[in-house]
């Protein structure tokens, strides 16, 4: 094991300029080591840079795995497998370096805590250069940028898998019964998949987009809910273990708020649930939101979870790409989602989940969550005198942020909305712990009125 020195002392008269980052010959050692790299070696090639502006410029300095030359460090795989870089990169992740600061910190603040999210929330970042070759390897890139915070960090060698806090939680091996029923919607026969565990009130528990109840096995395992309420979760049409209907196209998936609406209440009914509370976050929250409006009556309380009234430039085609591997680009698109405070066996389960998806299930849900789904002439119409309505957004949301979900919330009288702190847009799957504690006191509510 290599502990690399405190690299902030003489940071200023580094050569390469770039002084947020660890010097490149330690970085790029530690990136030949890595297992991870290691373990993603094969047929693939790639040379990328990341940039730091407004530093000196300076003599190059060299090791086997790359480059650095003055702003700018480069990094080069052959085979999967660190080389010497050849030329041009073929991308260049380019910041000021109060930028890379923040995204180097123990705990980035939100918007800074990983690529996706930079990219979507800091206009001062970009990636420049062939989009489609940062896309088909991002996850390389999310590993080196990874190895090089936890250098940064003056923290040893090798790095862990996965960097999050690691609290060793055990796998969750809850007390579920599952089996099967058939929904019919819009004509089609739909063979649903279902697990429920505990006693009590029914609680609706809904996936979010191309994930699948697996998402609550932690939630099921907790007997504080356990105890006083049925935690129900089924995958919809094409998820998890609820097969497409016979005959159906494999990457022929697409949501709609309406064939969304139709499949939960038929669910409910075939289930025989009696007036659940729902639960819901991300496109599961924001149809939330429909059955506030639509079906009040059916609902003893619903808890509405990073939703807002419309969202915005999250459908992504190369979700869909002939040319990307989306079991390697989902999960990366999505891990930005995630607090750096979240569990590491959270959030790789998600990832994993994630990874599992079919052929275009994943863009065909963002089909529904960042496409048809528009209410912004109804969210004021909730009645939550006729159903209790509860919204709540994770800190680190760089989708469906707190601005998004006050500004929503703002709209409904008489919802009650509550951001959630060091939490991001899964919250039941990423910090399950952390989320009972907001959960527990609506619960408690619930059943007191």
């Amino acid at each position: 094991m290599t502990r690399f020195p405190d690299q902030t002392a003489d940071a200023h008269s580094r050569p390469d300029g770039m002084t947020c980052f660890p010097y490149p010959a330690a970085w790029h050692a530690a990136c030949s080591d890595d297992a991870v790299l290691r373990a993603w070696a094969g047929p693939w090639s790639i040379e990328f840079a990341i940039e730091s502006d407004g530093a000196a410029t300076g003599a190059a300095t060299e090791s086997a795995a790359g480059s650095a030359t003055g702003a700018a460090i480069s990094f080069a795989f052959a085979e999967g497998r660190p080389a010497t870089p050849a030329g041009e990169p073929d991308f260049t992740l380019a910041a000021p370096a109060s930028v890379w600061a923040k995204f180097l910190a123990p705990v980035p603040p939100r918007h800074h805590h990983a690529i996706f999210a930079m990219l979507a929330r800091v206009p001062e970042f970009a990636v420049r250069g062939d989009q489609l070759a940062f896309v088909q390897h991002c996850h390389v890139v999310r590993r080196v940028l990874e190895i090089g915070r936890w250098l940064t960090l003056g923290e040893a060698s090798p790095v862990p898998t996965v960097p999050n806090p690691r609290l060793g939680l055990p796998t969750p091996v809850p007390e579920v019964s599952g089996g099967y029923v058939k929904v019919i919607a819009r004509g089609v026969t739909h063979h649903i998949y279902y697990e429920a565990a505990g006693s009590g009130r029914d609680l609706l528990c809904l996936h979010t987009a191309g994930a699948d109840g697996r998402q609550f096995h932690r939630l099921m395992a907790d007997p504080r809910l356990t105890g006083a309420h049925r935690l129900v979760a089924f995958d919809l049409p094409w998820h998890g273990k609820s097969p497409p209907p016979p005959g159906a196209v494999h990457g022929g998936w697409r949501l709609d708020t309406d064939l969304y609406v139709e499949l939960i209440m038929g669910f409910i009914a075939a289930a025989r649930l009696d007036r659940p509370i729902v639960l819901g976050a991300s496109m599961s929250g924001e149809i939330c939101l429909e059955l506030a409006y639509r079906h009040p009556d059916a609902f003893t309380g619903i808890i509405a979870c990073e939703a807002c009234e419309r969202i915005e430039r999250r459908q992504t085609p190369y979700a869909a790409h002939p040319q990307v591997n989306q079991a390697y680009f989902v999960p990366e698109w999505i891990r930005g989602l995630i607090a750096p405070q979240s569990p590491a066996e959270c959030a790789e389960e998600i990832a994993w989940h994630y990874a599992q998806g079919g052929p275009a299930v994943f863009y065909g849900d963002i089909a529904f969550y960042a496409g048809d789904w528009d209410a912004r002439d109804r969210v004021g119409r909730i009645d939550t005198n006729r159903c209790r309505l509860f919204m709540l957004t994770g800190e680190y949301d760089y989708s469906c942020t707190v601005e998004l979900s006050a500004a929503t919330a703002a709209k409904i009288p008489g919802v009650r909305f509550q951001p959630m702190p060091g939490i991001g847009h899964f919250p039941f799957a990423e910090n399950p712990a952390s989320f009972a504690e907001y959960l527990l006191p609506i619960l408690g509510e619930l059943a007191a009125g």
